[in-house]
């Protein structure tokens, strides 16, 4: 079983990164977050002994987040399969030449597990599975080659989304950071996962039923072509995310539209990095925190 880094929240409220075991029922405390993203290659080098670890706690104990750090920026690419882009309104404008870029806020994001609630102008909510990229080195005018050396982890990615929000303007920025809209799996090593242009299948299910499947290889924009490309304009950071795009098979764009409603279910599979599930629920439920011991 490879490595995987989840992030634990603490009762004082602070956030440290640890390992999930091999049988999935309990996690060894590494580090503090700030401390991991300072040196990620070092704590992902291997696969820590029992001396390395603060603690080994069982799951229902811990209250999983996401390992992401306050100020990490987190960068999506939009319309990077072909068929997704043939299925949407976007069609008849063909594929840009560049990557379609938009941001996520940190507070967006959530774990495995935990409810996505439905917002109250929404009739459900959209899927959008795909994977993320962990950058581990700071990226300043980097070529792609330097840029995907740069990647240290990759994980599981919903994107889910508010389609009335996201088309309410010219700009995605509202239908893409609803609240605990954004589940992320956890972070499985760079060295263990690959090259994603190898083709790694990537895969949606609501309530069972396959509505996504694609292959990494199908990408438009490369993960370092892109990550190279945002460097020639920001500084790249240890800790900052690529959000990669999703295939083909979103709920709006059926006929008619399928979207996800209170009581469905809805998983993102990915090959070498695992399962991400979570339930939908309703909006009351954006007033509650999410309890600890949610999967990841």
């Amino acid at each position: 079983m490879p490595m995987r880094i989840v992030g634990l929240r603490h009762t004082d409220g602070s956030v440290h990164v640890g390992t999930l075991t091999d049988d999935g029922r309990q996690v060894g405390v590494l580090t503090g977050l700030a401390e991991f993203w300072a040196e990620p290659r070092r704590w992902l080098a291997g696969e820590p002994d029992s001396a390395q670890m603060a603690a080994v706690l069982p799951l229902d104990e811990v209250e999983f987040v996401p390992p992401v750090l306050p100020g990490a920026r987190v960068i999506c690419i939009g319309l990077n399969y072909l068929k997704h882009v043939a299925e949407g309104s976007y069609a008849s404008e063909g594929v840009p030449r560049h990557p379609t870029l938009f941001a996520r806020w940190p507070s967006s994001l959530t774990v495995g597990g935990v409810g996505i609630p439905v917002p109250p102008d929404e009739d459900g909510v959209d899927w959008e599975g795909e994977v993320v990229a962990w950058v581990g080195d700071t990226l300043v005018d980097a070529t792609p080659d330097k840029a995907l050396a740069a990647v240290v982890g990759y994980s599981a990615f919903n994107d889910v989304t508010s389609r009335r929000a996201q088309k309410l303007t010219s700009q995605w920025t509202l239908g893409k950071n609803g609240d605990r809209s954004g589940p992320l799996g956890p972070l499985v090593p760079a060295a263990v996962v690959g090259d994603l242009r190898d083709g790694l299948t990537v895969e949606t299910r609501v309530n069972g039923t396959m509505v996504q499947q694609g292959r990494t290889d199908e990408m438009v924009y490369t993960v370092g072509d892109t990550l190279s490309l945002i460097s020639r304009t920001l500084t790249l950071r240890p800790g900052d995310l690529l959000a990669t795009g999703t295939p083909s098979g979103v709920g709006y764009s059926r006929t008619p539209p399928w979207l996800l409603r209170p009581g469905d279910e809805v998983e993102v599979v990915v090959e070498r990095l695992g399962v991400l599930r979570n339930p939908v629920v309703a909006n009351q439920a954006r007033h509650e925190r999410p309890g600890s011991g949610a999967s990841v």
